[in-house]
């Protein structure tokens, strides 16, 4: 069986630091699309939503990764934050009743957010 959550990987150019991770959910789409595009979804794996305008340009407060905009949104495809750094969730379809989220973290440094942990709490909640 494969594993819903597979190791991220690294890259460093400069002061970017960018991590990857494919992350493969036993779950339709509009389901996951949900925990990763409203407040009430982000809340329950990711972080308190402080602002969310769900649009492309709309503002947005994630709390403890910081406030921004959203900088792509096509609606159960792909929801990218640019907060104090880029979170982008680009989603596609894996049969009717699965989804494939990859996961892009953009930095210029910092702390580690401890994605491997988020996204267990993410997975827990989507089977739940």
């Amino acid at each position: 069986m494969t594993q819903p959550i597979e190791e991220g990987t690294t890259e460093v150019q400069g002061d970017t630091r960018t991590e990857h991770w494919l992350l493969r959910l036993p779950q339709p789409v509009d389901k996951v699309w949900t925990a990763l595009a409203t407040p009430e979804g982000l809340r329950g794996w990711l972080c308190a939503v402080d602002v969310f305008e769900p649009r492309l340009g709309g503002a947005v407060g994630l709390r403890g990764l910081g406030t921004g905009r959203i900088t792509a949104w096509d609606v159960e495809r792909v929801a990218e934050y640019s907060v104090d750094s880029r979170l982008r969730f680009h989603l596609e379809p894996d049969g009717e009743d699965a989804g494939t989220v990859r996961f892009t973290h953009e930095t210029g440094g910092g702390r580690d957010p401890d994605w491997r942990a988020r996204f267990e709490r993410l997975v827990q909640g989507l089977s739940a």
